[in-house]
């Protein structure tokens, strides 16, 4: 008979998963949407396999670190603290949603779980330095792996993989076979099926890296109190993430489609192989990673490399330069586009450094990114530490 703390809890812990599946399918198959690569129902089941795969798989390794490792005694996840825990998490998803900005939800599970920790006096500081070394470090790896690639190496890759969408539909529907199967259609050609191919990959990609991490968030603090063993919370977990993925993530699926149009595709591809390999490799070694905030520093160090790329001679004899694209608070710039003659071109068309950020958004966007945390961890110490009910 399950108690209905413990059936609380569970809601609780639905809820984070939801959001978790809202927050992140549209920057796994945005691209994907925005290319008509694939439906939003399509999404949203691409995004529910390849999210479970990766909870199971690596996933609980992350779930270990928080619910048994980063405090000395997992017997400080009561029932009562593995809900309150969950719903600082939940609370904290709200709040950045509210905002407009998308808060990092392991930062924030973290900081809430290390806010028990520290009020019971049973924090490992060993575990917590770990991941905060982590945090600082993975941001400045993905930073400059992106600048050099968008410095040297991405005009060869965008000559690879670039793709142009033809008129009608990618595939129909073959009748001549005993059982109907989709068949590409007659307007779409094989660079068009590799590009779609890449696209969807690379959203299956982030998918799986999205599950190894953010399962964690939802499940930890009840997989700690031993009240719920690892695989069903995983499986209530994904569950969870499924139908964020396939309700509220629709709206969030239009919005970034719509909006990566603007982003070169290769651009997309770049920001997200580098951002999900990095993901996937911190939670093969149990470390929490931040996804938007390693999405980020990606995008900026690929806008920075291409804004600064060396031209080389025979653009310079036919007077190409890149040519910058606004994408929200960045820039990064398409290459290939050809200027008027030499000594006719527009110097503003020529991106600087100070072209890369529009200061006041990406300064709300850190800002809020690190104050969401930080409000979760203090709002986490000072319950547990003064509110007796918890008997810590």
């Amino acid at each position: 008979m399950i108690s209905a703390l413990l059936l609380v809890g569970i809601v609780v812990a639905v809820f984070v998963g939801y959001n978790i599946g809202g927050a992140t399918t549209a920057p796994a198959f945005g691209p994907a949407i925005g290319a008509d690569a694939a439906s939003k129902t399509a999404a949203g089941g691409l995004m529910t396999i390849f999210f479970f795969v990766g909870a199971w798989t690596i996933g609980r390794r992350v779930v270990d670190t928080l619910g048994r490792e980063l405090v000395h005694d997992p017997a400080v996840f009561s029932l009562e603290a593995s809900v309150a825990v969950l719903f600082f998490i939940g609370a904290a998803l709200f709040v950045g949603n509210v905002f407009g900005v998308p808060a990092s939800t392991s930062m924030t599970a973290v900081g809430s779980i290390a806010g028990l920790g520290f009020a019971a006096g049973e924090l490992n500081w060993t575990v917590m330095g770990e991941i905060a070394i982590w945090w600082l470090v993975s941001p400045i790896i993905g930073f400059w792996i992106s600048l050099i690639i968008g410095r040297y190496f991405y005009s060869y890759l965008n000559r690879a993989i670039a793709m142009e969408r033809s008129e009608g539909p990618l595939f129909e529907i073959d009748r001549s076979r005993i059982v109907p199967i989709p068949a590409p259609s007659d307007t779409t050609n094989r660079r068009e099926l590799g590009g779609v191919t890449v696209v969807i990959a690379i959203g299956c990609l982030m998918a799986y890296s999205s599950g190894t991490s953010n399962i964690a968030n939802a499940i930890a603090p009840l997989v700690g109190s031993g009240e719920l063993e690892m695989n069903p919370a995983i499986v209530i977990g994904c569950f969870a993430v499924g139908i964020g993925a396939f309700t509220i993530a629709r709206r969030t699926l239009e919005t970034m489609g719509n909006e990566l149009t603007e982003l070169p595709l290769t651009a997309a591809i770049v920001v997200a192989t580098v951002s999900a390999t990095l993901v996937i490799f911190l939670s093969a070694i149990g470390i929490p990673a931040s996804f938007v905030i390693i999405a980020t520093m990606c995008l900026i160090g690929l806008g920075w490399g291409r804004a600064t790329r060396p031209i080389t001679v025979p653009e310079a004899v036919r007077g190409e330069k890149s040519t910058p694209v606004s994408v929200g608070a960045l820039t990064v710039d398409e290459a290939g586009e050809e200027l008027p003659p030499i000594g006719e071109e527009e110097p503003e068309r020529i991106p600087s450094a100070a072209d890369l950020f529009d200061p006041g958004t990406t300064a709300r966007v850190v800002l809020m990114q690190n104050v969401i945390p930080a409000l979760a961890t203090i709002g986490a110490y000072a319950t547990f530490q003064f509110v007796p009910v918890f008997g810590l």
